[in-house]
């Protein structure tokens, strides 16, 4: 990796990654989670300008630092902004000391084989350049389990892969993302198909590279050790996927060596309309119980 200290911090530092790359699709659910409904924006630039000010705000906290959040994952307008006139990027790693990722993703196709494939990723390459040229550290690409179809989950472990060599090959860090739905009747059983088919492309890397994997928490406590002490894995991390911060919390401290990297569970009782000292207070209370959870493992 470009920078030693940023993949030192996150192959061995304790903490979690705070994920903070709503995309169009999901930001009127995370600005209304926020407490700002549809109507106080009218075009897409403000809705865009009024999520990057709660990402500020967050990023800015006192609770927000290197101590305890070890790395944060932007999205693409995030990591072309700015706080305090400084590119965000940039802010996170000087003035946090926490890493900073790009969600690098255009959404998903149609389901099909009971999974959800990536979009193509046009311009890619050209993002990756940027990326490295603001500082950025890696990458995420999610991509949805919705059934333990066999077919369908080796293609999109395979698809992750293929774009997560694509990412290696620009010297950042790729986290690949398989979610698979926590609501689906065999979740069980389409953790068992990812794990097997995880292994098999982590066994065909080369010693020279590692990947980062970030997953849903599974059914059986520990059931993705065997990736967790793969040599081919920096760290594996877990995403909330729809579980309460209570919930998402209990079934990570079960887990021996999986750190988080939620979202909507990391914003959780954070709203527009409280004071500085209560918005810090409550993102503290959080980023402690998230923390907590992260070591408990």
């Amino acid at each position: 990796m470009g920078n030693a200290d940023m993949a030192r911090q996150m192959s061995q530092k304790a903490g979690f990654i705070a994920a903070l790359d709503q995309s169009g699709g999901s930001t009127p659910k995370a600005l209304r989670q926020y407490g700002i409904e549809e109507g106080a924006w009218s075009t897409d630039e403000e809705m865009y300008g009024l999520i990057h000010d709660m990402r500020a705000r967050i990023i800015k906290s006192p609770a927000f630092s290197g101590e305890k959040v070890i790395g944060a994952i932007l999205f693409e307008r995030t990591m072309d902004g700015a706080i305090d006139g400084i590119p965000t990027a940039e802010y996170l790693w000087t003035k946090r000391n926490v890493v900073p990722f790009l969600k690098v993703d255009k959404g998903l196709e149609a389901g099909k084989d009971g999974v959800q494939l990536m979009k193509p990723i046009t311009g890619l390459e050209a993002l990756l350049e940027r990326a490295v040229a603001k500082g950025i550290f890696g990458t995420k690409m999610r991509s949805v389990v919705d059934a333990a179809n066999p077919a369908g989950i080796a293609e999109i472990v395979a698809q992750q892969f293929e774009v997560g060599k694509q990412i290696l090959s620009h010297g950042l860090m790729p986290i690949i993302e398989p979610e698979v739905t926590i609501t689906i009747a065999d979740k069980a059983e389409a953790e068992e198909i990812l794990r097997a088919e995880i292994l098999k492309h982590l066994d065909a890397l080369p010693a020279s590279q590692q990947v980062m994997l970030k997953l849903t928490l599974p059914e059986k406590a520990n059931f993705y050790k065997p990736l967790v002490d793969h040599p081919r894995v920096m760290r594996v991390v877990a995403l909330s996927g729809g579980y309460s911060r209570e919930e998402a919390c209990r079934k990570l401290g079960e887990n021996t060596g999986i750190i988080a990297s939620f979202s909507r569970a990391l914003t959780e009782g954070l709203s527009a309309k409280q004071s500085d000292a209560d918005f810090d207070k409550a993102l503290g209370h959080t980023v402690e119980a998230v923390c907590e959870a992260s070591r408990a493992g």
